[in-house]
């Protein structure tokens, strides 16, 4: 069972839900809470600094992927594991919620035991990072400098602006240039092993880094993965 250390706020604007979700995560021990709309969630947050949000999507005043913006740009929030818990399940929302910087997108409705085995999947990962020695938090790979810590990528000195899930998968693959990453590599590395997500997910994210670093850094093992050129 999880100690209280662990906080978690929970956004939602059906009482019934936060009140459900509320009585679980508490039964393992998480100190849990709520908002109802995504304008409240950001002042929660900064108020409690939780270590996660658990986020839905359609809400009044501001939906979840403004919000789940609003904190990736906010350097007090930014390190917050975000999660969306929403109805909608097509792939096209899901790379949305990814592309906004989630780090999880989970479709409603979700058995209890399931969802909080997946919280306690990002809880852990978030952990083995925080125990990376400091000189493991700045990859520099040709002309581009990457740096764990501050969640900023270089290239020539200027600063890439880069949504969460496309960061770790720069990370993952420029931390072991040359290495030939699978897709089940990338999912289960990136995502984790108890994410679903869409079969395009990977492709998207390439295509989206290539876009922004260049082509020259990611090469396409047909059949295989991808590797990071240097």
């Amino acid at each position: 069972m999880y100690k209280e250390i662990y906080k978690i706020l929970l956004v939602d604007d059906e009482k019934d839900i936060l009140e459900f979700l509320s009585y679980n995560l508490k039964k393992e021990g998480f100190n849990v809470f709520t908002a109802n709309n995504g304008k409240k969630a950001i002042e929660v947050a900064k108020e409690v600094k939780p270590h996660l949000i658990l986020l839905d999507v359609m809400m009044p005043e501001m939906d979840g992927m403004e919000t789940c913006e609003i904190i990736r740009k906010d350097d007090e929030l930014k390190h917050i594991i975000v999660a969306f818990l929403t109805a909608r399940g097509e792939d096209y929302s899901q790379i949305a919620g990814f592309d906004a910087g989630a780090d999880d997108y989970i479709k409603k409705p979700v058995k209890p035991k399931v969802l909080i085995s997946r919280i306690k999947a990002l809880l852990k990962r978030v952990s083995q990072n925080a125990e990376q020695n400091d000189s493991e938090k700045i990859i520099k790979t040709g002309d581009l400098l990457i740096d764990l810590n501050k969640h900023k990528v270089l290239k020539n000195g200027v600063e890439i602006k880069l949504p969460r899930k496309e960061f770790n998968l720069l990370v993952l693959l420029a931390g072991k240039a040359d290495y030939v990453f699978t897709r089940d590599d990338i999912f289960s590395m990136v995502w984790g092993d108890d994410i679903i997500v869409g079969d395009r997910t990977i492709d998207v994210h390439i295509r989206k880094l290539r876009e922004k670093l260049g082509n020259q850094y990611i090469e396409t093992i047909k059949g295989v993965g991808y590797k990071f050129v240097e």
